[in-house]
């Protein structure tokens, strides 16, 4: 047996785990300033959450969902995306009594597909739910949160916005018969797995990779045509809206996104920077996922973003912030040690990143605090404790100073504001 991660698993550290943290931690800073308040939803759901939620017809569900039967015989699976909890604990959780509710949220998702650069089997992603209102404001706000995200990160040189519409349930099901009837009359040139979604989700094929199908959707009808008034007038609200914010964007006319259960607005946030073209974020309105899950009717919209994905993109445009420097602390001689682990504790309640050097003579602590990239060492033996002193030495400029030791958290404040 080879001891090492399972297939589409990876173990994160060092500085990916830095990016992930980097963008967790900026999510969450400006999804609190829009109001957004964190939900931990359990890791696996009884599986009709995501197949009623999600749609049966959905690669998510008909392929890649991880489901089991657990001992007690019920069907258990590990969430594959973020929306459907969120709403399930809107229900369960009795949220529909204070409306509007605003949900951030964070953590693993898993996907059983191929493994490749970007994309796991188990992955991270954070995201927001804004349930309990209608109008066309809230989709702007939360596409506003998502550029201002991106924009923090900063990528927004390395992104794009692509929106489109898919109409209230009249529109799209207008639309859903225009599909079906120009599909079908191509149906000997349809891949495999355009055949099977001709019937229960036409809408997908419009997104097909294969070639084949790109070829036949260039000649497809597009939503636009089949917009009810109510609906055209909705999406000209939130464009609107996004040019008098100053948020860029084109209207790609064949993005669908891949799930059952949005409406009207839908978007995605694409890069170009991680080799091919990947979606870093996307999501849309979905008013009908609610009452889908055993709720009341209520209108919602969200996002997702893939952790994975952003932390990627970030290292490689060099947009991931420098990680802060330790102060390393280095005792000469047996009898400093402990005075100096006590010189270190208080500098760290004082706000300073301190590292030990446990071992060896001066000189070869000096070389582990370079190895640490150390931005300055405090050296102390039993002559200057013994004065209330110590010796810092800036391993950069090399210049060296003795320092008293009350003295200690302002001379090194400028080490910890680098």
């Amino acid at each position: 047996m080879t001891i090492q991660p399972a297939r589409g698993t990876r173990d994160i550290y060092g500085e990916e785990l830095r990016a992930f943290s980097f963008v967790e931690r900026t999510a969450k800073e400006l999804a609190e300033r829009y109001g957004y308040g964190e939900i931990r939803t359990p890791v696996f759901e009884f599986t009709e959450v995501f197949s009623r939620g999600i749609g049966e017809a959905t690669d998510v569900v008909s392929k890649e969902m991880y489901t089991f039967t657990d001992r007690g015989g019920e069907s258990l699976t590990l969430r594959p995306e973020g929306t459907s909890g969120a709403v399930r604990a809107f229900i369960s959780e009795g949220m529909e009594q204070n409306q509007p509710v605003k949900l951030f949220y964070s953590g693993s998702m898993f996907r059983y597909e191929r493994p490749q650069k970007g994309r796991y089997r188990q992955f991270n992603q954070i995201g927001v739910e804004l349930l309990g209102a209608s109008s066309p404001q809230a989709d702007i706000e939360v596409l506003s949160l998502a550029w201002e995200f991106l924009k923090a990160l900063g990528l927004k040189d390395f992104i794009r916005l692509e929106l489109n519409t898919l109409g209230d349930l009249e529109s799209r099901a207008t639309y859903r018969e225009a599909l079906v009837s120009y599909f079908s009359a191509h149906k000997d040139e349809l891949s495999e797995d355009s055949l099977n979604r001709l019937d229960k989700n036409p809408l997908r094929i419009l997104d097909s990779k294969d070639e084949r199908d790109k070829k036949i959707v260039e000649g497809a009808p597009e939503m636009t045509a089949y917009l009810n008034e109510e609906s055209r007038e909705f999406f000209e609200t939130v464009q609107e809206g996004l040019k008098a914010l100053d948020i860029p964007y084109t209207v790609n006319p064949r993005l669908v996104r891949g799930l059952d259960y949005y409406r009207h607005t839908v978007f995605e946030f694409i890069t170009e920077s991680l080799g091919t073209q990947g979606t870093v974020l996307g999501g849309g309105r979905y008013d009908g996922l609610v009452q889908e899950l055993g709720g009341s009717q209520t209108p919602g919209i969200g996002f997702g973003s893939g952790v994975d994905r952003l932390a990627m993109l970030l290292v490689e445009t060099n947009r991931l912030p420098s990680a802060p420097r330790p102060i390393a602390v280095v005792p000469v001689g047996d009898d400093a040690v402990f005075p100096v682990m006590k010189i270190a504790q208080d500098l760290r309640r004082n706000g300073c990143i301190i590292d030990m050097t446990y071992s060896g003579n001066m000189g070869k602590r000096l070389k582990k605090a370079n190895k640490i990239n150390a931005c300055a060492a405090i050296i102390a033996g039993s002559d200057e404790l013994a004065k209330g002193s110590v010796s810092v030495r800036d391993l950069d400029s090399g210049e060296q100073a003795e320092v008293l030791i009350e003295n200690l958290p302002e001379y090194l404040s400028k080490y910890v504001r680098g």
